[in-house]
C-alpha cells in the first residue's frame, strides 16, 4: 500500500504549513522530470539485403494522456478489401464505405507492413503498433494459419508485448473482439485477460448482429470487428471475379448496418469513432502473398466520428510527417513514412485519449491526426 499524506488542517503553524507546501511543489517537479517521456525518433538503419532495423526509441509505457476525441472506437479490418475495386463499385454499389469516407478523413493509399501481405501479421501489426520481424524489433508473427507453437505474440517475439487490449485494460477500459477467422485465437491466447469478449464466427453476417447487440447492450472502450468473406471468396474464386465485388458489396451493407446503429442510437451517436482499414489488398488471382505487388501492398484507412475532419486525405491534413507513397512501398526507414495499417493501433490509443502501446514502432509519436492543421 502506498503510504498517505494528510493534509495540514489550520491547526498547524504558517510557518509548518509554508515548509510543507514548498516540500510538496519540490516533489512534484521531481516527480515531472522523472515521468517526462523520452521523444520518440522514427529513424531506422538499413541491414544489409535492405532490412531495416529500428534506431527510434520505443514508445514510452507511460505518457501523458491528451483530451479523448471518441468515449468508445469501434476498429474494423476488411480483409482482403481492394481499394480499387471499391473505386469501380462506386458509391452506389458500395454506399456505407463512400459514406465513411465523405463524412471522415481517409486515404485510398495506404500500405501493409513490408515484410508480408497476408492476414494474421498485418493483423498483429494492426493492434501492436510493430513491425512483422521479431530480430528487428517486430512481433514475430510471420505465419497465417492456426498453429499453436509459438502459442501466443510473446512467444514469437521472445519477450512480453503489450496492445492496445493491455493499454485499455490498464486504463480501466473494456474491450472485446469479433473475428471471422479462427486464427485469432492468437491473440485471446496472447492477451486474453485484458479481452473482455472474444467472438469468433465465420458467419459475417452472424458475427455483425453481435457486433451490433454489443454496441446496444455494452459500454466499452474498444471494439475489434473482423470482416472475413472478400478474402475467403477471393482465394475461392479470384479477387479479380464477379463474385469478389458481390461479397465486398455484401460487406458494404454489413458495415452500414453497424454504422446505422451507432448513428441511431442516442447512448453511442456522437461519442463512438470508427477506424476503418485491412490488412492486404489485392493484386487478381487467388492469391495476396507476393508483398512486391501494389494491389497486394495498397489499401485503405479511413477515419470518422467525433472531431474527425470531414472529407479530408490523411496524408493532406498530415503535412510533414506522412507522404503519399505513390506506387511504392517506402521502407520503415523512410524519412516520410506512408500511412499503414500498423499505425492503426496508436491512433486508435490518441482518439481515446491514451498514451501509445508500450514497445511499439509505428505511429509510435501518435503524428498520424484526424483534424485539419491550423492555418
Amino acid at each position: 500500500m502506498r503510504p498517505r499524506i494528510a493534509v495540514p488542517h489550520s491547526s498547524l503553524t504558517g510557518q509548518l504549513a509554508t515548509q510543507l507546501a514548498a516540500m510538496l511543489v519540490a516533489v512534484t517537479l521531481l516527480v515531472a522530470g522523472l515521468l517526462a517521456p523520452t521523444t520518440a525518433h522514427a529513424g531506422t538503419d538499413v541491414a544489409p539485403g535492405g532490412a531495416a532495423t529500428p534506431t527510434s526509441v520505443p514508445a514510452p509505457a507511460s505518457a501523458p494522456a491528451a483530451a479523448p476525441t471518441a468515449r468508445s472506437v469501434l476498429l474494423i479490418s476488411v480483409d482482403g478489401l481492394s481499394p480499387a475495386v471499391v473505386a469501380q463499385l462506386g458509391r452506389k454499389r458500395t454506399p456505407a464505405l463512400h459514406r465513411l469516407m465523405a463524412q471522415g478523413t481517409s486515404t485510398r493509399n495506404a500500405r501493409t507492413e513490408v515484410e508480408l501481405t497476408k492476414t494474421l501479421p498485418n493483423h498483429t501489426s494492426m493492434v501492436t503498433g510493430r513491425r512483422i520481424t521479431a530480430e528487428q524489433g517486430g512481433h514475430g508473427v510471420w505465419w497465417n494459419d492456426d498453429r499453436r507453437s509459438p502459442a501466443t505474440v510473446h512467444k514469437a517475439a521472445g519477450h512480453r508485448v503489450a496492445s492496445v487490449f493491455t493499454r485499455v485494460d490498464g486504463a480501466g477500459g473494456s474491450s472485446a473482439v469479433f473475428a471471422g477467422k479462427t486464427k485469432f485465437r492468437l491473440w485471446n491466447r496472447t492477451w486474453g485477460r485484458s479481452i473482455d469478449r472474444f467472438q469468433v464466427r465465420a458467419d459475417d453476417a452472424r458475427l455483425a448482429r453481435d457486433v451490433r447487440r454489443d454496441l446496444r447492450r455494452k459500454n466499452r472502450t474498444l471494439r475489434f470487428w473482423h470482416i472475413a468473406a472478400p478474402d475467403r471468396t477471393g482465394h475461392a474464386k479470384g479477387f479479380s471475379s464477379r463474385a469478389y465485388r458481390r461479397a465486398v458489396r455484401s460487406t458494404d451493407a454489413l458495415v452500414g448496418e453497424v454504422l446505422r446503429t451507432i448513428r441511431t442510437s442516442p447512448r453511442l451517436r456522437g461519442k463512438v469513432a470508427v477506424v476503418l482499414t485491412s490488412d492486404h489488398g489485392a493484386d487478381g488471382g487467388r492469391r495476396h502473398s507476393d508483398e512486391t505487388k501494389l494491389g497486394n501492398q495498397q489499401i485503405l484507412f479511413v477515419a470518422q466520428g467525433p472531431g474527425i475532419a470531414t472529407g479530408a486525405d490523411l496524408y493532406a491534413i498530415n503535412p510533414g510527417t506522412v507522404a503519399g507513397p505513390g506506387r511504392r512501398q517506402p521502407a520503415y526507414d523512410a524519412d516520410l513514412p506512408p500511412v499503414r495499417n500498423g499505425d492503426a493501433a496508436n491512433f486508435v490509443l490518441d482518439l481515446l485519449g491514451l498514451a501509445p502501446v508500450p514497445g511499439s514502432e509505428l505511429n509510435a509519436d501518435q503524428h498520424l491526426k484526424w483534424v485539419r492543421p491550423a492555418s
